[in-house]
């Protein structure tokens, strides 16, 4: 490999695109075509870098699988930072088999930890817990190793282990520094204000507060009786039941806890769940039906009563009813805390990271327009959406994941 090669090579790594660019700009061999790729993917051309990586794959051909195999995960990287979920994920493994079987441990472990950068995305903790614990981060090289931090850290806090998120923050932060790359350290220093910013607010006896994560993660290890609209669960220490796929039970259940250690109404119980303007006869007796229902889902955990107003809730061990709500009421929350990491985002892959239809994600997308929450670009296929970063809050207990425990 010739000099200026090498030149850029070293400057990409530490991350210098532009110092790259100058020594291979002009040049249409394999190894400048792959460097060049990754260089314009460094500086946000996604689209050319995806052609110039591709073209350096040709290039290189069958001859040199190591080769080839680096530009697959290059191709990996700069599908990952367009959010194209959807990319075929074998053609990585096959990479990364390449690889570990040439002996290029580096770039194999990269490729690794890409594939559990999209499991995390996708919101599958378990697969990119596993996935991650294959992955040494000692004998990786500074950058990789802040990377692998920042994992640990991002699957901590979406399964609220604050003192763990910290840990690995921490050495993430280090490993920044080592590889002196201004921005990777930006993306550590943005994750560690994400432990110091409100992530939900705790709703008890009519006085709402905001709690930051450690805070969130003694709560639900207490003795109190959490109605979790983060995740639409309900729990104590002992037993959590999930009302993820009945919102009729939920909204009940939310309401009688937000009016906790009174009742509530049935008229507001039969309004808040149904949403009708008018109520007559048949949603009271409709009500009656949903409020068996919650009965029996909730039997674990405590006993729903009626009173001559309306009906109460009482818990079997609990002392204490307290609903943990999302930082701030936002309809299309999971969309827009998606949209927060400030990447452009396609509607499809939208739909894959939140397991729903493309159809409802752009339902979402169209109402969130409309209140000039988020911006889109592009025509078609190519389509993208991206909002500003929200304010003031952490988000990840906004996007859809298991409880503690599950």
């Amino acid at each position: 490999m010739d000099s200026l090669i090498t030149a850029a090579g070293r400057a990409l790594a530490a991350g210098d695109p532009l110092g790259a660019l100058q020594r291979v700009a002009l040049r249409d061999d394999a190894p400048a075509l792959a460097l060049r790729g990754i260089a314009m993917a460094q500086l946000g051309d996604l689209p050319r870098a995806r052609q110039l990586v591709r073209r350096a794959a040709r290039a290189f051909g069958a001859r040199a699988p190591v080769s080839r195999a680096r530009c697959v995960v290059a191709e990996a990287e700069i599908a990952l930072a367009a959010r194209e979920l959807g990319w075929p994920v074998k053609s990585l493994h096959l990479a990364r088999a390449t690889l570990a079987a040439h002996g290029d441990a580096v770039n194999a472990a990269h490729a690794q930890l890409l594939d559990v950068r999209r499991l995390l995305l996708l919101g599958r903790l378990d697969e990119a817990e596993q996935a991650l614990d294959g992955c040494a981060a000692s004998p990786l090289p500074p950058a990789l190793r802040a990377v692998h931090g920042l994992l640990v850290a991002g699957i901590a806090l979406r399964r609220l282990r604050t003192d763990a998120a910290q840990r690995a923050l921490a050495g993430a932060a280090q490993a920044a520094a080592q590889a002196r790359i201004a921005a990777l350290g930006a993306e550590v220093e943005h994750a560690a204000r994400a432990l110091h910013e409100p992530a939900a607010r705790l709703i008890a006896r009519g006085r709402e507060r905001s709690l930051r994560f450690a805070e969130v993660e003694a709560l639900l290890a207490s003795r109190r009786f959490v109605v979790d609209a983060c995740r639409y669960a309900v729990r104590d220490a002992d037993v959590q039941v999930s009302l993820a796929r009945r919102p009729v039970l939920f909204t009940l259940v939310r309401v009688l806890a937000e009016a906790w250690p009174a009742d509530a109404s049935r008229d507001h119980l039969a309004a808040q769940a149904f949403r009708a303007r008018q109520l007559d006869a048949s949603y009271r007796a409709r009500l009656r039906v949903e409020i068996g229902r919650l009965r029996r889902a909730l039997r674990p955990l405590a006993e729903v009563y009626a009173t001559a107003a309306g009906f109460a809730l009482r818990p079997h061990r609990a002392r204490e009813v307290v609903v943990l709500a999302r930082p701030r009421h936002e309809n299309h929350a999971a969309v827009l805390a998606l949209l927060a990491d400030g990447e452009s985002w396609s509607s499809s892959a939208l739909a894959l990271a939140l397991a729903t239809s493309q159809r409802s994600v752009q339902r979402a997308l169209e109402a969130l327009a409309a209140d000039g929450k988020v911006q889109a670009f592009g025509r078609g296929r190519a389509r993208r959406w991206l909002t500003p970063p929200l304010p003031g809050f952490a988000t990840s207990l906004l996007l859809p994941t298991p409880l503690p425990g599950d």
